[in-house]
């Protein structure tokens, strides 16, 4: 299946709807139809304004955090309509992929 790999870029404390935001990316995007999205902490890391985000033994408010979804073009259009309806403003890459499953290969594999 061709479709986007889509990378969102946040920090642990960054709030929506009452939810982290990395949360709430989640929620949304299992509400439209993307079939699965992956959240990863980082230790450390900046952004554009160069200030370093880092997890702190005490403190994981600054952490950063990725979500990361492979999904179709119009399930990725409709997610990014939906952050404009909210007036989100987050950081992305959108990259084109192709993707599947080995499980849906109907040929066999010759050496």
């Amino acid at each position: 299946m061709k479709g986007f790999q889509l990378i969102f870029f946040t920090q642990q404390n960054q709030q929506h709807g009452g939810l982290p935001l990395c949360e709430w990316l989640l929620r949304e995007a299992r509400a439209i139809g993307v079939q699965g999205a992956t959240v990863m902490a980082a230790t450390e890391g900046y952004g554009r304004s160069l200030k370093l985000h880092a997890a702190h033994f005490f403190e994981l408010a600054d952490q950063p955090v990725q979500v990361t979804m492979l999904t179709s073009e119009a399930l990725a259009n409709t997610l990014f309509h939906r952050l404009r309806e909210e007036g989100l403003k987050i950081f992305y890459a959108r990259v084109p992929i192709e993707f599947g499953s080995t499980e849906d290969w109907d040929e066999p594999i010759n050496p």
